[in-house]
């Protein structure tokens, strides 16, 4: 990066376009601001990024930088509760936060009319919070922690993992011996004084740095933020803290019984150094070349040759105070993880020995340009990236130094980093197995003490608080309570777009997109699972798969070389309805992309010893994922709403079974019989002309013939006529998966957009109905919402959420009331509201490649006119309120829904017996109806 006072190094296009301009300068409370201006979108990004992640914290008391985030979403002294998100949402922007180990991140991207009205929200929770915080939000909130908690680590496979790692690596009282989202019994003990003093300490402007980029005038801009930002109080000093890197004395073996994993899994931690040092770039090298690709040594020894895993993985975590260096490996079921560790080990003598394969460096070393380019296709990409450096490295432009520092890295200081901090030395290891399956641990492990949270009755704590209770106003130079203007909403600008279609049938779309130099495309082939058959349901899932190993003239391992040479990326997956290979690379190396993807499309190997690792690795994945709540729920919820005669149904990747049974013969069918440009459809944006990518795609026009293909239906199943409640039991879930709905509407049906538009206030956004009761009232999940899907079939209405067990009941019938009584109709506040959050968010809808590309994709799938955003958007300016009534009266009956809720059974299913659906069942795993069994003591 260069600042606006100093001149670009290199003079050619590509060379220029590898920094940022940006000015950086020092407000007199020491804020830093970092100016970026980027006039190619008419939307800005405002982030600031705060010096506290959770290793400010204490023993005791954890959890508080990540509680605190959420705390700042709530009111501030001139912001009514709960109108963060609000103002936001109606100014068409998106918000949210983050927090980490070493920081913790705030942002807005919104239209550039709403710049000044964002800039008054940050201010004043930076400078004019504290005093709002009261006894009710803050427990509302640490409920929400909580579940965010049980959502994220208790409910999920192998969610303990990071705790035990961190435990032992790190020792009592290191700012890393805890996880970020804290100890639950903290978590529940917090106090707002504790807060409080959190607060004073570490958000002070002293202690942040905003990034503002986008379309702005710059002297504007600079008054504004000394306005709103300059007389805020500079806080306490924060002094930076020293890396703290520790050192083990003896390697340590922990083991957990896991309710949720299906397969056994290892980890093995070393610990390394902190980020922005030569040997933490050599370790990045050492984790990729160590794992990855056909010829790495981790996958030859453990999936090639001992069929251990078909999941093995190596990377480098490096922080701002250390680091760890990091070996996943789940393996196969059933396999013993005392094998896994042995195949490590022997895979790293192997490295030794061979030491490192030609070409390995610069391979790694060709992704970064496209890296780095990625990184910046967004304003919000460009003031992530800004903040990240200024406060960990001092300087916005250290990405120019970072860039060298990977570029340096050599074979030597990748052998050097292995043989300092691997080799021969202690580490940590981890054995998280199935419950009962104790004898697949790693030898000498002891037990981890992992604290599973009892199932207890909803107890609601009393909150008494004074309702005329007055907020002491912090004195300001200028009225603070009036909220700015904002000026008028930039016109909709639909960006250009091209279309062709060759003479094999194939239809090609385009966006020609200039402000940096790469290319993201993808060819989509209709049918996919669709035409799977469903006794041997997985063939497409399968050949996607198969495709990606190798061509009649490169073996798996040239193919995979061929593609990291260019800096590329390129997959191929199987969706319901079709097949996709997409693709990113730089401009300058799009032709030889391509001719990999003609290679891949035209030229399969049917690699026989690659597919039958492909099949290992397709069941391993349909047996880990079978005790995981949110997959059974997705399952079961389809399985029910769609019918067995539906392909629907079936998961795309098939069962254990069906997979079991296919074969390479039923893999090439599928590949003669459905492949053809007849039903492909090819999109491309960036930086690249019509005329070039046509003449890109000629040979695989000329090469690629035309055939029939017919791709089947599937009668879709009558309307439900009554409700029913199917109760999954996963014994001990810490919280109950919901999904509540029914089938709806195609993508293709006049209505869908209207009732899209219709559902947003009820859960489209979050301060929806669903979500301001359910997370924000009541503090019972991290998240509701309610969305309809479709594309030419009929997809679903669905309301979800995952809720604390003990509040399933009331959770779901919270859920069946709000939508009955939506249809009561919504004010004309939430109509405007509604609008406003439409219309005026389309100023963000064209400015990344990946969102022009899905543009494309939509006007191809419904053969829609390019300026079909305009209808949408008068579908919305038009809508009244009797329509929005009208369409919630026809599209929402509570009275004839589904509701699936996958949880524990022993403590929560006799309830809806009594709750007045016209059916209660309890199903199994798979969607069969069973018994209730009696819980063992």
């Amino acid at each position: 990066m260069a600042c606006t006072d100093s001149t670009k190094s290199g003079d050619s296009e590509e060379s220029a376009s590898l920094s940022i301009d940006y000015e950086k300068y020092e407000l007199e409370n020491g804020l830093d601001v970092i100016l970026h201006q980027d006039k190619s979108d008419p939307i800005v990004s405002l982030a600031i990024q705060y010096g506290v992640g959770s290793n400010r914290e204490k023993t005791g008391r954890t959890g508080f930088a990540h509680l605190f985030e959420h705390m700042l979403f709530q009111e501030s002294e001139n912001v009514p509760q709960d109108q963060f998100f609000k103002k936001i949402q109606d100014a068409g922007g998106t918000l949210n936060g983050g927090t980490w180990k070493d920081g913790t991140i705030y942002y807005e991207v919104v239209p550039n009319n709403a710049m000044e009205m964002v800039m008054w929200l940050e201010s004043d929770r930076m400078g004019y919070l504290i005093n709002t915080v009261t006894e009710a939000a803050f427990y509302n909130q640490q409920e929400v922690v909580q579940n965010e908690k049980r959502q994220r680590v208790d409910n999920n496979p192998y969610g303990h993992t990071n705790w035990v790692l961190d435990k032992n690596i790190y020792p009592e009282g290191h700012p890393y011996n805890w996880q970020v989202i804290g100890e639950l019994v903290d978590l529940q003990n917090a106090t707002i004084d504790d807060v409080k003093e959190f607060y004073a300490k570490y958000y002070g402007p002293n202690n942040a740095t905003l990034v503002l980029a986008g379309d702005f005038e710059t002297e504007e801009a600079k008054a504004m933020i000394e306005k709103y930002f300059g007389e805020i109080k500079r806080g306490q000093e924060v002094p930076k803290l020293e890396p703290q890197r520790v050192t083990l004395s003896e390697t340590k073996r922990l083991y957990h019984e896991d309710n949720f994993a299906q397969a056994p899994q290892l980890n093995m931690v070393w610990p390394t150094v902190e980020q922005y040092t030569e040997d933490a770039y050599a370790l990045n090298f050492l984790a990729e070349i160590l794992s990855r690709g056909k010829e790495a040594p981790i996958y030859e020894v453990l999936v090639k040759e001992k069929e251990l895993t078909s999941n093995a993985f190596a990377y480098n975590n490096a922080q701002e105070l250390a680091g760890e260096f990091h070996i996943v490996v789940t393996a196969s079921a059933g396999k013993d993880l005392d094998d896994v560790e042995a195949g490590i080990f022997e895979a790293m003598q192997r490295f030794e020995t061979n030491g490192i394969k030609e070409g390995d460096v610069d391979r790694i070393k060709a992704s970064l340009e496209t890296d780095f380019y990625n990184g910046i296709s967004s304003v919000l990409g460009k003031s992530f990236q800004m903040a990240q450096y200024n406060v960990f490295a001092g300087e916005p432009s250290f990405i120019e130094k970072d860039i060298e520092n990977i570029k340096k890295v050599t074979e030597a200081d990748i052998m050097r980093v292995y043989n300092t901090y691997i080799k021969d030395k202690p580490y940590v290891v981890t054995s998280f197995v199935p419950k009962g399956q104790l004898d697949l641990i790693a030898e000498n492990s002891v037990k981890a003490p992992v604290v599973e949270e009892a199932i207890t009755e909803n107890i609601t704590k009393e909150i008494k608080e004074e309702a005329d209770a007055v907020v002491v106003k912090t004195p300001s130079v200028f009225d603070r309570s009036v909220e700015p203007a904002q000026g008028p909403s930039p016109a909709l600008n639909i960006p250009s777009s091209w279309t062709a279609e060759l003479s094999n049938g194939m239809e090609v779309y385009g966006i020609e997109q200039n402000e940096i130099p790469t290319v993201n495309f993808n060819l989509v082939i209709e049918g996919g699972h669709l035409l799977d058959s469903k006794d041997k349901n997985g063939v497409a899932n399968l050949m996607t798969d198969i495709m990606m190993e190798g061509t009649a003239t490169k073996t798996p391992a040239e193919l995979e070389k061929a593609i990291q040479t260019l800096g590329a990326s390129i997959r191929m997956y199987t969706t319901r309805e079709s097949i996709v290979i997409q693709g990113n690379t730089l401009t300058r190396n799009f032709d030889a992309t391509m001719d990999l993807i003609e290679e891949i499309l035209l030229e399969p190997r049917w690699d026989e010893e690659e597919f039958g690792r492909i099949k290992i690795a397709t069941i391993n994945d349909i047996k880990r994922s079978s005790a995981n709540p949110n997959v059974i729920a997705n399952n079961i919820y389809t399985k029910t709403l769609y019918g067995e005669d539906h392909i629907f149904s079936y998961p795309t990747s098939g069962t254990e079974a069906s997979v079991n049974a296919i074969t390479m013969d039923d893999v090439k069918a599928f590949y003669n019989n459905n492949f053809s440009p007849s039903i492909s459809r090819f999109h491309i944006v960036g930086k690249i002309q019509k005329e070039k990518v046509l003449e890109s795609l000629k040979d695989l026009e000329t090469k690629w013939a035309a055939k029939e293909v017919n791709i089947p239906t599937y009668e879709i199943p009558a309307q439900r006529d009554k409700s029913s409640l199917l109760f999954v039991d996963v014994p001990n879930a810490k919280q109950s998966v919901i999904n509540i709905g029914y089938i709806g509407l195609a993508r293709s049906d006049k209505d869908f957009y209207p009732a899209e538009v219709m559902n947003y206030k009820l859960g489209g956004a979050f301060n929806g109905v669903v979500n301001t009761i359910l997370r924000e009232e009541k503090g019972y999940t991290y998240g509701a919402r309610t969305r309809f899907s479709g594309s030419k079939i009929p997809g679903t209405f669905t309301a979800s959420s995952s809720v604390r067990t003990n509040t399933t009941g009331e959770s779901v019938q919270i859920f069946k009331d709000a939508i009955a009584d939506y249809k009561e109709g919504i004010s004309e506040e939430d109509l405007e509201f509604t609008k406003n959050a439409l219309i005026k968010s389309n100023a963000r809808r064209f400015e990344t490649q990946g969102a022009l590309l899905g543009m494309l994709q939509e006007m191809s799938a419904y053969d829609l006119p390019a300026n079909y955003i305009e209808g949408e958007e008068n579908t919305v300016r038009t809508m009244t309120l009797e329509q929005h009534k009208a369409l919630a009266n026809k599209y929402l009956d509570e009275s004839k829904m589904a509701y699936l809720v996958v949880g524990d059974a022993a403590t929560q299913y006799a309830q809806f017996e009594k709750m007045g659906f016209d059916e209660v069942k309890l199903l199994d795993k798979d969607g069969n109806e069973t018994e209730l069994k009696p819980v063992k003591q």
